[in-house]
């Protein structure tokens, strides 16, 4: 497939509103665009991957929890065998609950793009 059919995930869409956000200096928005950005990631490929036991735990409880998006992050890391998947979750995770400053979050926003890449590797390669 490419460049120009690539399919537009939401989580580029939010990396795009966060990197605008942040160029305007609005670190507290920015940094909530790029952790969404990384949970429609992770969610999208449960989907994409068929994690059934992930699947029917949120379709049990009715929502998703940090505690089960970690579990997913780590179905997700040993199904598409890359361990950094789980590095680049983190990076959303501090994020979302530390203060950072606009070099920390620059430097944590390029690992959620990784994250987000990966996600949008495997939706645009087919492997689901």
């Amino acid at each position: 497939m490419g460049e120009s059919s690539k399919i537009l995930t939401a989580s580029d869409v939010l990396i795009e509103e966060a990197d605008d956000l942040l160029s305007k200096g609005d670190i507290t928005q920015a940094s909530e665009k790029y952790y969404k950005a990384a949970e429609e990631s992770i969610k999208l490929l449960v989907k994409i991957l068929d994690i059934k036991e992930i699947m029917e735990k949120v379709e049990k409880d009715g929502y998703w929890d940090l505690g089960t998006l970690d579990e997913a992050v780590q179905k997700i890391s040993e199904k598409v065998k890359k361990s950094e998947v789980f590095e680049y979750w983190m990076s959303a995770v501090a994020i979302l609950t530390a203060n950072l400053s606009v070099d920390e979050l620059e430097n944590e926003a390029k690992e959620v793009r990784k994250l987000v890449r990966i996600a949008d590797e495997i939706v645009n390669s087919g492997m689901a």
